[in-house]
């Protein structure tokens, strides 16, 4: 294939990735513009999405589509009953602190990967795609489902921002974002909203994580560069900000797509961590971050 083949798959490739990460790091912006707390177990619970889609996908006897759509209900629902009792358990007795929060969230990193390696085992297994389908283009053919990944993540995105924007829960959210004090004064429950936000993120990430299994193998510890990737589009794209996460996860996706298929891969991730030192250095608040 001539240069511009190559590039037109290299950007449909980066297209994928984009939408995957603004999945799972919108979910990560939503606990920081809420919360105030940095979810290291965020990864984890991507991989949590994964690994329960493998298993919907073994158990329930139905086609290769109902069994996928089996899972897309099925498992964010369980991520987010986890991370809600995570919530409960850990960090509000933590008071939500920052540094606490951290160190906590390590912890649940490591308890959930090893649970999983113990149900799960160290295999990484195939989730069957819910339809086959080859687009034919003049020079190469390409997965419709990667498509359909593209289309679902932008849906989920415009269905979060409708409820954030739209919605009495979502502005009860913001309202708490804004000032716990005054949002407690006015008879919001804000350990509540807490909990649902947390519980809303996770759910989040492991819903990337059953969109993307069909094309990577769902794998125990498949959770780490989600979760590298997702603090470095937040990075750029400003703490808390929906509208940043998706610009920056576009920047990184494409350029990581274009990178890896003319050089490599390493070299991508190289020249994403040095965006975020430029970011940091020059506009610390990010692309769409508020100044503080």
């Amino acid at each position: 294939m001539a240069f511009g083949p190559f590039l037109l798959l290299a950007l449909m490739e980066g297209l994928v990735t984009a939408a995957v990460l603004a999945l799972a790091a919108s979910g990560l912006s939503l606990l920081f513009g809420v919360m105030r707390v940095v979810n290291v177990a965020h990864g984890a619970f991507f991989m949590l999405g994964a690994v329960l889609a493998w298993a919907v996908d073994s158990v329930v006897p139905a086609p290769p589509a109902l069994a996928f759509l089996a899972a897309l209900v099925i498992a964010p629902l369980l991520v987010a009953s986890l991370a809600a009792v995570a919530d409960g358990l850990i960090l509000k007795r933590l008071n939500y602190d920052p540094e606490a929060t951290i160190v906590a969230t390590i912890g649940l990193l490591y308890m959930i990967q090893q649970a999983t390696l113990a149900l799960y085992g160290p295999n990484a297994n195939p989730v069957t795609a819910p339809f086959e389908l080859r687009l034919q283009f003049p020079w190469f053919g390409y997965s419709g489902y990667k498509l359909f990944v593209v289309v679902a993540a932008a849906l989920v995105l415009l269905a979060l921002w409708a409820f954030m924007t739209r919605t009495k829960a979502g502005l009860i959210m913001r309202a708490t974002q804004v000032d716990r004090t005054m949002a407690r004064a006015f008879g919001i429950n804000v350990d509540r909203v807490y909990m649902g936000t947390f519980a809303l993120g996770a759910a989040l990430a492991a819903l990337a994580g059953v969109l993307i299994v069909p094309i990577q193998q769902a794998h125990y510890l498949m959770g780490g560069d989600p979760l590298l990737l997702s603090f470095i589009v937040v990075i750029i794209g400003g703490l808390g900000s929906l509208r940043g996460t998706i610009v920056a996860a576009l920047i990184i996706g494409l350029s990581d797509g274009v990178i890896s298929m003319f050089f490599s891969p390493t070299l991508a991730k190289i020249i994403a961590t040095l965006l975020v030192a430029m970011v940091l250095v020059f506009r610390p608040q990010g692309l769409f971050g508020a100044k503080a």
